[in-house]
């Protein structure tokens, strides 16, 4: 599979930006812009969500394959990786399945642990809703507020929603596939493999995805790991305090590998 991607800087190490469930390379533009003055940046669209091709199958396995080969098209033997959320699981299992490929970890906001159904009433409010009945995205935004108050996540989902020519709106990612895959996508990262490369893990501080009993297999899997908490962060770190993600992830990956 070939993932679309946007390349951002043309200088410098390579850094690859996974979004997301539910998002996009589009979700990362401003950090990608930010990061392409010191690396050569590239943001990918995982399967099944932005522009990125379809597919019936979404296991970690999968998705850390499809990067593989992306660096693999493009002529990159090693490289650092960001990931949130579900991509920070996808990052974590391509490191974990290729670590020779793997310069150096970050991982926002995620465990490599199994979730108990986070986004399943986000994911059944999204299957219920009819694109095609719709005119106007305040239409949308309408429609979804009894099962998702917030209008700032409302919105953020509703970017996946693009309007089709003869009327009404589609999906622009492959929901199907992500309600048939959501015991995967919820799912612990498979095998016993370490990553012993450096590795950073950033918390949101209002967020209860990295919780306390997750840190034994965080230190297990990645030994070199640290954690860095964001002060009132919830679990979309990088949108909502970017100056202070941003220093974090700079700082980390400055640092010499040997250090």
């Amino acid at each position: 599979m070939q993932l679309h991607f946007k390349e951002y800087g043309k200088f410098g190490e390579v850094v690859i930006i996974l979004h997301g469930l539910f998002g996009s390379l589009d979700n990362w533009h401003s950090i990608s812009t930010a990061l392409s003055t010191q690396y050569r940046v590239f943001a990918l669209d995982q399967r099944n969500h932005g522009r990125s091709p379809h597919d019936t199958v979404m296991s970690y396995a999968a998705m850390a394959e499809d990067v593989r080969i992306f660096m693999d098209s493009h002529g990159i033997r090693r490289t650092s990786l960001i990931g949130h959320s579900m991509g920070g699981k996808t990052s974590m299992q391509l490191a974990l399945t290729h670590p020779s490929r793997i310069q150096r970890l970050v991982v926002v906001d995620i465990s490599p642990t199994a979730y108990d159904g986070l986004h399943a009433l986000i994911l059944d409010a999204l299957m219920r809703l009819d694109l095609r009945t719709h005119s106007s995205r305040a239409e949308l935004e309408s429609a979804l507020e009894p099962a998702i108050p917030d209008l700032a996540v409302r919105r953020f989902l509703l970017k996946n929603a693009v309007r089709e020519p003869g009327g009404g709106f589609n999906w622009r990612m492959n929901l199907e596939a992500v309600h048939a895959n959501y015991s995967s996508i919820q799912a612990a990262l498979d095998g016993d493999r370490v990553y012993t490369g450096p590795t950073l893990f950033v918390k949101g501080e209002l967020s209860n995805y990295i919780r306390p009993d997750s840190m034994q297999i965080i230190k297990r899997l990645f030994p070199a790991a640290v954690v860095e908490t964001i002060p009132g962060a919830d679990h979309w770190v990088h949108a909502e305090s970017p100056e202070l993600f941003l220093e974090h992830v700079r700082n980390f990956l400055a640092k010499p590998i040997d250090s």
